[in-house]
């Protein structure tokens, strides 16, 4: 009797998992074979290695969903959903080992890695589903190449009982898929934040993670800060425990790789004169960061497309200026505008860019190249709307009236340097101007929206915000009367000399009178 009793108390005694799990020990091994020494293992906050024998043990009870962080060279099975298994809950019944698999290798001569970056689907309903389905991922299918992909955020638009369908169309790509939590993939019945992502927890795993590949290592950290009771409801920042993982995680690291630090908010503030995001919170971060050489934060949430440069006024103090590419939406603007043929809403944000995703490329020096790509139900055999950029020209001027109209360039991965150019007719190249102004395609938009007496869609278009990415040109208006060919050229920092092509029409006119 006392043995039993004993052996009640050491039970009792034992560290629990938050989730009431005792998920603190376990093995990582070659499938089917030996355990795998040198292995990182993590809750979030601790990490520990696998000994030689493959088997880990956390010291304390575990803070979050325990998960292996893959090494380079590696692969991992996928779980039922078709989602990588690399994470254990108490709602596992396997126990808490890991299984890795051999990688498999790509043998074409300078191959890469290829990475593509969803992010804010933002999906309210099946219906939205469905246009997640067939505008981003159904164009992607036998074509796309990548070894990995992942969603900033925003999976859904507060609707976690979506989360099954929005992965079996994003598994359906056949690529490992990561998740970083969103302000929209919340529970917000919960009284703290602590709690916040069970229903995000429950599908994705943790929200703290970290992911490698011999090109570059990847870490999604969670920034939403849940603020019941609070106006708004949510702040862009870091947990205690997120810091441990970094301090405990990123010294290990050699600094010869890409970092990519994924996130949903950005780390710039993005309303004037309010933080939001925690400015002691992004200083910590930088000086933990500050080793790396080869640096990229990868950030959703707003629905426009956008490239910030952090230098010291935001706390950073690298060698070079800290690249962070703020991802625009796979829903655009919320799935809202007039739909297509297909029944699609058009969805282009307020700065202009159509909705779509990104794409990370990295060679083996750790250097890598960002493209955007629009959706598919986009028309494609428009020369004057591309995946790179999209012009707008008056169509008809006065000849010989005062140069006053110009042809607008919105190149969606334009940065401050970027050379944008134009041409009349094959005649010289010009330099197009650098404009902060909304985009007039869409302002065309919110003119018909304004003056038709009944909604054009479901939503109307977004209010045309001023685009950190426009150009403008002023259009001549000495040439011959007639059709003039206009030409855009964009040299982009990451895929060379882009091209699109409109026109306008010069018309005589006699003054009044005559």
């Amino acid at each position: 009797m006392r043995f039993a009793w004993l052996c009640v108390l050491l039970f009792l005694a034992l560290p629990v998992r938050a989730d009431g799990s005792t998920c603190l020990q376990g093995t990582v091994r070659l499938a089917g074979g030996e355990g795998l020494a040198g292995v990182a293992v993590s809750d979030g906050g601790q990490v520990v290695t696998t000994g030689a024998d493959g088997h880990w043990r956390l010291p304390a009870v575990a803070g979050g969903p325990v998960f292996v962080i893959k090494p380079a060279g590696y692969a991992l099975p996928a779980r039922a959903d078709g989602l990588p298994d690399f994470w254990r809950s108490g709602a596992d019944a396997e126990g808490c080992d890991f299984e890795l698999l051999p990688a498999v290798t790509d043998d074409r001569a300078g191959s890469a890695l290829d990475v593509l970056v969803f992010s804010d689907p933002q999906t309210a309903n099946l219906r939205e589903v469905g246009y997640y389905r067939d505008a981003i991922v159904a164009p992607l299918h036998g074509s796309h190449g990548a070894r990995l992909g992942v969603t900033l955020g925003d999976v859904t638009n507060d609707v976690p009982s979506l989360y099954p369908a929005l992965n079996e169309a994003t598994t359906s790509l056949g690529v490992p898929w990561l998740h970083v939590a969103g302000n929209h993939d919340l529970d917000f019945e919960v009284e703290q934040d602590r709690g916040s992502l069970r229903s995000f927890r429950e599908v994705y795993g943790p929200d703290t993670f970290a992911w490698e590949e011999p090109e570059a290592v990847f870490i999604g950290l969670d920034n939403v800060i849940y603020q019941p009771g609070q106006r708004p409801a949510y702040t862009g920042g870091l947990r205690p425990e997120q810091f441990e993982f970094l301090e405990a995680w990123l010294p290990t690291l050699s600094a010869d790789r890409l970092l990519v630090l994924m996130v949903h908010i950005p780390l710039f503030d993005t309303a004037p004169g309010r933080e939001t995001f925690r400015h002691a919170d992004r200083e910590r971060l930088f000086a933990l960061l500050q080793r790396f050489p080869k640096l990229l934060v990868l950030s959703g949430h707003r629905h426009t497309l956008q490239h910030v440069f952090h230098g010291p006024d935001a706390g950073w103090h690298g060698a070079s200026p800290l690249h962070e590419f703020n991802v625009g939406a796979a829903s655009g603007a919320f799935w809202s505008g007039v739909a297509g043929s297909d029944g699609i809403p058009d969805s282009t944000m307020s700065d202009g860019t159509p909705s779509g995703y990104a794409r990370l490329t990295v060679d083996d020096t750790g250097d890598y190249r960002l493209s955007w790509h629009r959706a598919g139900h986009y028309r494609t055999d428009d020369p004057a709307f591309t995946d790179v950029m999209a012009l707008h020209a008056p169509r008809a001027l006065r000849r010989g009236a005062y140069p006053a109209w110009g042809v607008y360039a919105n190149v969606y991965m334009g940065l401050e340097d970027t050379r944008v150019e134009f041409r009349v007719d094959e005649g010289e190249w010009r330099p197009m101007q650098r404009t902060a102004a909304p985009d007039p395609r869409l302002l065309v938009e919110n003119v018909r929206d304004d003056l038709a007496t009944e909604l054009r869609g479901y939503d109307r278009s977004p209010e045309a915000q001023p685009s950190t990415h426009l150009w403008r040109g002023a259009l001549p208006t000495d040439l011959d009367a007639g059709e003039h060919r206009v030409e855009v050229r964009a040299f982009d920092r990451w895929q060379g000399e882009q091209r699109a092509v409109t026109s306008y029409r010069l018309v005589e006119r006699a003054p009044p009178g005559e």
